[in-house]
């Protein structure tokens, strides 16, 4: 659903990052992002109740797996909505440090 309109946003500056433009809060990309943060905020609050209801801790577990699972896809997604629209942007106009600003970046994601 989202991932077809990410993929066509994602080549597009409207979906530009923060630091550089404002991004564009109309478009599909935008409101797919927004769309994933509320799934895991909702799954996160969902963990939250299993637990006050002492449920068995298999069954949490497995949420907390599925909620890591939502992040890893969001984390994906974002970075690489940064490559394609923040790091090309700035490599274009002369600014090579964005890309050590990218491997740091990675590192930190990849820990």
């Amino acid at each position: 659903m989202c991932t077809q309109a990410k993929e066509n946003e994602s080549a597009q500056t409207s979906a530009a990052c923060v630091k550089h433009k404002h991004r564009d809060k109309e478009s599909k990309a935008y409101k797919c992002l927004i769309s994933r943060l509320r799934r895991i905020e909702g799954q996160v609050r969902g963990v939250e109740k299993m637990v006050e209801d002492d449920r068995y801790c298999v069954d949490i577990l497995t949420q907390v797996s599925a909620i890591q699972s939502a992040l890893n896809a969001f984390t994906k997604e974002l970075l690489s909505q940064h490559i394609r629209t923040c790091v090309v942007d700035d490599i274009r106009a002369g600014h090579d440090e964005v890309v050590d600003e990218l491997v740091a970046t990675l590192q930190k994601v990849m820990k």
